[in-house]
């Protein structure tokens, strides 16, 4: 059974730190793309990262770059999400979701829906002081 957790949310003072976890089981994290996204409250989910199993390669969104950094270790079937600068505008839920690599990192991410077939229940971040 394919299962996604999310661990390392919670509440942080903005320009604070967080790093969530992704952990999988049921499948290895080969050939997949493994993305974070996340929904604000009245808002679309916006896909914020992903990162691609077999080579590496990532995407941010705009909005993160330079603030936040995806990372995955095969070996613990587990993609990481550290979160710096942190600001209320990244308060939402964040889900990971996992989806085969069909085309380029950027277009899975920017397409959850289409690309992204097994998702995790999500963690809470919440910007506040």
């Amino acid at each position: 059974q394919v299962q996604l957790v999310e661990s390392g949310g919670g509440l942080v003072q903005p320009g604070g730190s967080l790093r969530l976890s992704c952990a999988a089981s049921g499948f290895t994290l080969d050939y997949y793309v493994i993305g974070w996204f996340r929904q604000a409250p009245g808002k679309e989910r916006e896909g914020v990262s992903c990162i691609s199993s077999s080579d590496g390669s990532t995407y941010y969104a705009d909005s993160v770059k330079g603030r936040f950094t995806i990372s995955r270790d095969n070996a613990k079937n587990t993609v990481y999400l550290q979160m710096n600068s942190l600001e209320p505008e990244d308060t939402a839920v964040y889900y990971c979701a996992a989806g085969r690599r069909i085309t380029t990192v950027q277009a899975m991410c920017a397409n959850s829906r289409l690309f992204f077939t097994s998702w995790g229940r999500g963690t809470q971040i919440t910007v506040s002081s």
